[in-house]
């Protein structure tokens, strides 16, 4: 598999590489969506974050207002569509939307059913949570304690994993132990989706900050993309909290693939090449990482290619 980044060649060159393996020697299965994919198991890829530099896609647009946007809402520990739809962010619409449909028949559209997502509190409340997914896990892992009488009850707060990593890094910069976990066994069953970037893990050399994304299930034309925006801007808040500089992001695939009605974007987005070199710079520090905006977040440098699009398989 894809090994250490080629200083001498641009950093998309690993994620089209990938690509073209999977879509040209990946393992042809029948996948839980039903649409089928072309799979490989084991990737790596490795980005150098230093000097503000982002792994940000060229061959084709990607949104990291809306990738930003969502991380965000995971860090608040929000588990309900509501905020996103309100501000225009539909990633994870398609499964409430899914869920409604299949419970009332009702063929609505996803634009009315965002609206009303927005709109009517309560329908939100019954219809736009998701289950306890990936902020939840983050920053409210629940922990329960003794009742008596054989009983346990939950505690009102569960254990922030992220505030628990800043003070980590912060005071133990040494330690292994610098993980977010987003695979909570008991609770799978409740989720709209069970997390796909599950496993976040950080590493301190001097005064350089490494990071290292596990992802077990990877959806390479329309996922990763965002994967990787959200993992490298993670270290990136993660080192300015800490008075750390970034240093590389590590991504590694467990199950990693392209569906196969993803065809005309694959072939697409192989006949390109990337080009320019990005940058994000953070213009503001709040007090603590809960207190980031969009505002917050400027990119340069980036002229991408055009917009290529693909159905998401719910």
């Amino acid at each position: 598999m894809l090994k250490r980044a080629d200083s001498a060649r641009h950093y998309e060159w690993q994620y089209l590489d990938l690509m073209r393996e999977i879509w040209e020697s990946g393992d042809e299965r029948v996948d839980r969506t039903g649409v089928g994919t072309r799979s490989v198991f084991g990737a790596q890829l490795r980005f150098d974050l230093s000097d503000g530099r982002m792994p940000l896609l060229t061959t084709k647009r990607v949104y990291w207002k809306t990738a930003t946007r969502e991380f965000l809402w995971f860090l608040t520990g929000d588990t309900n569509i509501r905020e996103l739809c309100a501000q225009g962010v539909e990633i994870w619409t398609d499964w409430p939307l899914d869920r409604y449909r299949k419970a009332t028949g009702e063929d609505i559209s996803r634009n009315d059913f965002s609206a009303r997502i927005v709109a009517d509190k309560a329908f939100a409340r019954e219809w736009g949570d998701l289950g306890p997914v990936y902020g939840k896990q983050w920053v409210d892992w629940p922990v329960y304690e003794p009742a008596g009488e054989g009983l346990f009850r939950q505690r009102p707060q569960g254990v922030n994993q992220v505030a628990d990593l800043v003070h980590s890094l912060r005071t133990n910069p040494g330690s292994r132990r610098h993980i977010v976990e987003g695979w909570n066994v008991a609770e799978l069953d409740a989720m709209a989706l069970p997390p796909c970037h599950k496993t976040y893990q950080f590493h301190v050399s001097g005064n350089r900050l490494n990071g290292l994304l596990y992802q077990r299930s990877c959806d390479v034309a329309l996922g990763l993309p965002f994967n990787l925006w959200g993992a490298a801007l993670f270290l990136r808040l993660l080192a300015q909290q800490c008075d750390l500089e970034a240093g590389e992001l590590v991504w590694m695939g467990g199950d990693t693939h392209l569906y196969l009605n993803h065809a005309e974007l694959v072939e697409a987005q192989l006949a390109r090449e990337p080009e320019g070199d990005p940058r994000l710079a953070i213009v503001r520090r709040p007090d603590t990482i809960f207190g980031y905006r969009i505002e917050d977040f400027e990119v340069s440098g980036y002229a991408p290619q055009g917009h290529l699009s693909a159905p998401v398989a719910v």
